[in-house]
């Protein structure tokens, strides 16, 4: 999974051709270190449909408060530079992957 920072949010995430699912993390967040491996999954299942990233919210703070990010993990998906779905917390994969479908 890639990381991005603020510096590289806008040509990794908005200029992005495929969807892309953002997940806000912190090296503190317990859930968000169990959520890893299940992303991870789903970047290489959705290869060529979706991509997956990553973004510090301590080391990035301006794109965690652009987009209104209040806890951890929170995904937030986007199309088209444009956020279009928003999920809190962590989850099983076959149930985040029910909730991407339609936006995916």
């Amino acid at each position: 999974m890639t990381e991005v920072t603020d510096a590289d949010f806008a040509d990794e995430v908005l200029g992005a051709e495929l969807p892309v699912l953002v997940q806000f993390t912190a090296d503190w967040c317990g859930p968000c270190r169990q959520l890893g491996p299940v992303l991870r999954d789903i970047a290489a299942e959705e290869d060529g449909r979706l991509k997956v990233v990553q973004l510090d919210v301590d080391r990035n703070p301006g794109t965690t408060v652009a987009y209104g990010v209040l806890a951890t993990p929170t995904l937030l998906v986007f199309r088209g530079g444009e956020p279009v779905r928003s999920l809190v917390g962590a989850r099983p994969k076959r149930r985040l992957l029910t909730e991407l479908a339609e936006v995916i």
